[in-house]
């Protein structure tokens, strides 16, 4: 059988979005009546109808509605296929990440790779949600997990080990932050966007690893995103979890302090990742290559601390 013609599927996804054709027929600057056409070409081709037409409206058969998932996918495909094309050709590069990590970190250091890189126009897609490259206009990810994605090219930023901070006027007043235990006195601010991985870094995690036994973990209220529980804690609120490189121009302004010198290592850390198909085109590999470079003094740090033998 030959292929079924782009042009009808595309009339079909548009119709059955609208359940209507005169709506379709507006979106793609074509006239109803060119729409009809199509919709009964491609129902001869199936050799079944696609819309009952009841009373003036339309509703979408048992064949359309089982086909319907797949035809979209794949002109979800083909739309990203032809910007990837488009973005290549005009030199973009579009980065997803999350916003917290985009607005504290990335964000403010972006005039540097703006002024090596002057030809690359970036975009920034902050969103806590996890980028399909097959279907998604997205050229690069930094993404915060295990750093198992397969299909992927994976280059790891930098750990980010978590601590408890807040606002200095909470090492003050009728219950002052000393140690650990003094937490039971204090909010506990959570952020609320948390992959589905026992691994990823909590209260339970930390007050374990402090040996803090009478403070609830679950208790406090939720932030999201996380950014929001950062600005609660330097409001006084209570005491957020944070990692250095999500909070270190606020501890360096003294709006943060670390109330205490445990940290919680985990396995976690920053990811740069990209299809292995795209990895190596010269706005992406520039990317990576800035920001490896701009991360190097920290990993190099965490390697030493890495190798550093206890006294």
């Amino acid at each position: 059988m030959n292929a079924f013609p782009l042009n009808a599927l595309r009339v079909f996804e548009a119709a059955a979005r609208h359940l209507s054709f005169a709506k379709a027929a507006e979106e793609l600057h074509v006239t109803p009546a060119a729409v009809s056409q199509q919709i009964k070409t491609l129902e001869a081709r199936l050799g079944q109808p696609l819309f009952r037409r009841l009373n003036r409206r339309l509703m979408l058969t048992d064949a359309a509605q089982l086909c319907l998932p797949g035809l979209r996918e794949g002109l979800d495909r083909i739309q990203a296929a032809m910007a990837l094309v488009t973005r290549a050709n005009r030199n973009t590069l579009t980065v997803s990440s999350a916003p917290t990590f985009a607005a504290r970190w990335l964000v403010p250091r972006l005039e540097r790779f703006g002024a090596l890189h002057p030809e690359i126009e970036l975009r920034i897609d902050a969103t806590d949600h996890v980028v399909d490259f097959a279907i998604e206009p997205i050229d690069v990810a930094i993404r915060y997990g295990g750093g198992h994605y397969p299909g992927l090219r994976v280059d790891k930023i930098m750990s980010a080990p978590e601590f408890p901070v807040c606002s200095p006027k909470l090492l003050e007043g009728p219950h002052p932050l000393r140690r650990p235990a003094d937490l039971k006195y204090h909010t506990l601010l959570h952020s609320d966007v948390q992959p589905d991985n026992d691994l990823y870094p909590n209260w339970r995690m930390w007050l374990l690893a402090a040996g803090v036994k009478d403070v609830d973990p679950t208790r406090g209220p939720r932030f999201s995103p996380e950014t929001m529980a950062i600005d609660a804690a330097i409001k006084g609120q209570g005491v957020a979890l944070a990692s250095l490189v999500i909070v270190q121009d606020e501890i360096a302004a003294g709006h943060l302090v670390k109330p205490f010198d445990v940290m919680l290592k985990l396995q976690f850390a920053y990811y740069l990742v990209a299809p292995r198909t795209t990895a190596d085109r010269p706005a992406v590999k520039a990317f990576r290559e800035w920001l490896l470079e701009e991360t190097k003094p920290i990993r190099e740090a965490e390697q030493k601390l890495a190798e550093a033998k206890p006294a």
